[in-house]
């Protein structure tokens, strides 16, 4: 047996998500309640490398942690823009680089126990240096680093950001003979 959606309540809303507790029939016969967020858009991650195998991220003080985060440039892009668009702008306003070789390399969901968020992984090569073009609510530092120091500090715990880790260890398994 599959879930069965009784009926659903919007909690909350604004511009970017909605908020929803569903009545629900779980697998297993028993009836719940189940909260979950749906985004109205889609997360777009970029792993910008360079030919000397370097990339690029971004730190910033993360409201919600309340900590600071090192992560890929990314963003969210409406589901009506076309995600690969949506990265582009992402990777300029947020590092100053663009790049004439875009690959999509990983679709994922962010964590799909409680929210319906999806997102897009591309590669980004043959880049040029420019200015940032920061958010009002952005206050970056960009840094640029061996890919493998960067694989390290997903490792290590420095990088905590699910998108940023699933995307930089798929990046540094290229190589390897992995679907």
């Amino acid at each position: 047996m599959s879930w069965k959606k009784l009926e659903s309540t919007t909690v909350y809303e604004n511009p970017w998500m909605r908020v929803c507790e569903d009545r629900v029939i779980n697998p297993g016969g028993g009836e719940n309640r189940y909260g979950w967020v749906h985004f109205r858009n889609r997360a777009v991650a970029i792993v910008p490398l360079d030919d000397r195998d370097h990339t690029w991220i971004v730190g910033q003080d993360r409201y919600t942690l309340g900590e600071y985060s090192w992560e890929l440039p990314m963003g969210g892009a409406p589901l009506t823009e076309d995600p690969l668009a949506a990265a582009q702008r992402e990777l300029r306003e947020e590092t100053g680089l663009t790049a004439r070789r875009w690959r999509e390399v990983m679709h994922l969901h962010t964590s799909n126990s409680i929210t319906d968020e999806a997102g897009i992984v591309f590669l980004a090569e043959d880049l040029t240096e420019g200015p940032t073009a920061f958010e009002e609510t952005e206050d970056l530092a960009v840094r640029r680093l061996p890919l493998a120091e960067a694989i390290g500090m997903c490792l290590d715990g420095r990088i905590t950001d699910a998108i940023s880790v699933a995307a930089l260890l798929r990046v540094g398994f290229r190589t390897a003979s992995v679907p």
